[in-house]
């Protein structure tokens, strides 16, 4: 029984230890007053957020908790790994400037050729259109009304050049938006492979 309550005696002493090695530290930390406050109990909730220090019995440091970082601190560091991303995706499209190059030219080829395309059926669409004005012209010419069918196909013909003008911009500003993309992307990569 006697090597039982020791050995309870002993486990209690081994739990109560942690406990008792943390009474011996002292938190230091600076009031609302800018008067430094030393602590057994801890920080208070409202002074943690200005950063404090841990300390020994003996008043040595054993640890310093930092401020929490302020809203444009955290902002900095928001942005920094925001950079971070996309630099390690950037690393992944492309291995080289020449790389980024290539892609480059290959966009801007594609979009040349949505704007060319959006051109031709630009100009379709107004041939078609003076065709059908001329018919409607010769009608009145002769005395005729117009027929409805006519005047609504003008009508259309003129709704469809403006959708067309309207894809011919947003390609334009996709291309513009692409070169200046690829430009900044290239810029990157050469700082991230070291000037090449």
């Amino acid at each position: 029984m006697g090597k039982l309550s020791a050995l309870r005696g002993s486990l209690l002493l081994i739990a109560l230890l942690p406990g008792l090695a943390g009474a011996s530290e002292l938190y230091r930390y600076i009031s609302d007053k800018g008067v430094v406050v030393l602590d057994r109990q801890g920080v208070p909730p409202q002074y943690m957020g200005k950063g404090y220090d841990v300390l020994d019995e003996q008043g040595r440091l054993l640890r310093k908790v930092p401020p929490a970082p302020t809203a444009e601190e955290r902002e900095r560091l928001n942005q920094a790994k925001l950079q971070a991303n996309s630099d390690t995706q950037l690393l992944r499209l492309y291995s080289s400037l020449e790389d980024v190059d290539r892609a480059r030219e290959r966009k801007l080829t594609e979009l040349d050729g949505a704007i060319a395309a959006a051109r031709g059926n630009l100009q379709a669409l107004r041939t078609q259109q003076a065709n059908f004005q001329s018919q409607a012209a010769e009608q009145e010419r002769a005395g005729r009304e117009v027929p409805e069918s006519l005047l609504v196909q003008i009508s259309n013909l003129k709704a469809e050049q403006t959708s067309r003008l309207n894809d011919i911009a947003r390609f334009e500003a996709a291309r513009k938006q692409a070169d200046a993309g690829f430009t900044a992307e290239r810029g990157r990569l050469a700082k991230l492979l070291g000037g090449q």
